[in-house]
């Protein structure tokens, strides 16, 4: 038997979500990798961890994130104190 044209909708549909979750994950994906990079170089350069600190601290707003970062500004600032 034929499908309907709902029953093609709804595929279609079905098709399209998997896509957006594949494309979704993906770009989490490609954020952690870069994420991961960018604090590792920033911890091993006194000049990047200040840069990172201070990007960090005008660019994470919400309580909960800030709280949440806080060991890792700490571990910046120690590195770029070395700095001076």
């Amino acid at each position: 038997m034929p499908r309907t044209i709902d029953q093609q909708i709804a595929e279609a549909q079905a098709k399209l979500n998997r896509l957006k979750t594949r494309q979704k994950a993906s770009d989490t994906r490609r954020k952690i990798i870069v994420g991961a990079v960018v604090v590792k170089a920033a911890l091993e350069t006194p000049d990047a961890a200040a840069k990172l600190a201070g990007l960090l601290r005008d660019r994470v707003t919400r309580d909960l994130d800030v709280k949440d970062i806080q060991q890792l500004l700490a571990s910046l600032d120690k590195k770029a104190a070395r700095n001076g």
